[in-house]
């Protein structure tokens, strides 16, 4: 309550910010050749906000304030500024960003965090029984492994791979099974899905919490194509996005990534919430002027049914 008055500075200064706990971040875009005048204008919004922070007794801690550029490798020749310190990665809310979106360095801090309490959770195995141990690993490791996971889809292959090899070794001590034995039948065992059905999970979830909550207001990205006379286009389809850029990074973004991953359920998961048989109504898109706005889709289909199917549907497709 104390800071909230910083976020209405913050706005009037013509900057994008997220604030969280005594956590804030600032946040805008610029082209290459106005790099010299945008970073002039945060350095004066820098000096504003430590000034309205003294003026109200807080401190703005330089030694935790960081700069991140975010720019695609080419881009880097087209800025030259060599007195402006820059950090290669920053932490946002325990994710780690890097300078050009690989994840590279989020996923080795994780890595390093779940091999170590792997590691532990070997240690103690002979004294668990099935049920505890994997209540352990699911609280421990996995909620590392699901952290912001929707930020992993399309990434390389390679990174995919070096957290599937976490869960493997997750996998793996719980059940007590050695290194050389196949790992489909144990994850099965455990009941888990592998690495890339979880983050597509992920992305599902939230795009049906989209469609019926309106929730969060920020990922209010994507729209509802209106049914037309055919059964199969009379189901809840996501419109998508029109191609304005030929860069493999726009593609992982949720925008796209909701659409393709919609569309491509079975029919079960996108029932709409008119009848096909009696009339075709249109459907209504994801708005932010009314929270309690009709879902598009069937009542029928409630959050506990919907992860319910999803999970049966990723564990045994068809």
């Amino acid at each position: 309550m104390y800071t909230i008055p910083l976020s209405t500075l913050i706005s009037s200064l013509s900057l994008n910010h997220h604030l969280y706990a005594d956590d804030t971040l600032l946040f805008f875009a610029f082209y290459p050749h106005n790099f010299d005048s945008s970073i002039i204008c945060l350095q004066n919004a820098l000096q504003q906000i430590s000034c309205w922070m003294t003026y109200n007794l807080l401190t703005l801690n330089p030694s935790k304030t960081e700069f991140l550029l975010i720019e695609l490798k080419k881009q880097l020749d087209k800025i030259h500024n060599s007195t402006l310190n820059t950090t290669h990665s920053a932490r946002n809310l325990g994710f780690i960003f890097d300078q050009h979106l690989t994840f590279s360095d989020q996923i080795s801090a994780i890595s390093k965090a779940c091999y170590y309490h792997i590691r532990q959770l070997r240690c103690i195995r002979p004294y668990l029984d099935s049920t505890t141990a994997c209540t352990i690993a699911t609280s421990i490791v996995h909620s590392e492994l699901d952290y912001c996971n929707s930020l992993y889809y399309n990434i390389p292959k390679t990174q995919i791979t070096c957290l599937q090899l976490i869960q493997n070794s997750l996998a793996r001590a719980v059940v007590k099974a050695p290194k050389s034995c196949h790992i489909t039948p144990v994850l099965c065992c455990v009941h888990w899905l592998k690495i890339t059905e979880r983050i597509e999970c992920k992305l599902l979830s939230l795009t049906y919490k989209v469609l019926t909550t309106n929730q969060p207001p920020y990922l209010h990205l994507i729209s509802v194509q209106p049914p037309r006379s055919t059964r199969s286009s009379s189901l809840v389809t996501l419109a998508r996005p029109p191609t304005s850029s030929s860069l493999r990074i726009t593609d992982c973004c949720f925008r796209y990534a909701s659409p393709c991953l919609w569309n491509q359920l079975p029919s079960s998961f996108r029932q709409p919430h008119f009848s096909p048989s009696v009339s075709v109504l249109p459907v209504p898109a994801p708005t932010t002027s009314s929270h309690s706005a009709i879902s598009p889709l069937s009542p029928s289909i409630t959050p506990s049914l919907f992860h319910s199917r999803l999970k049966t549907h990723k564990s045994f497709p068809p």
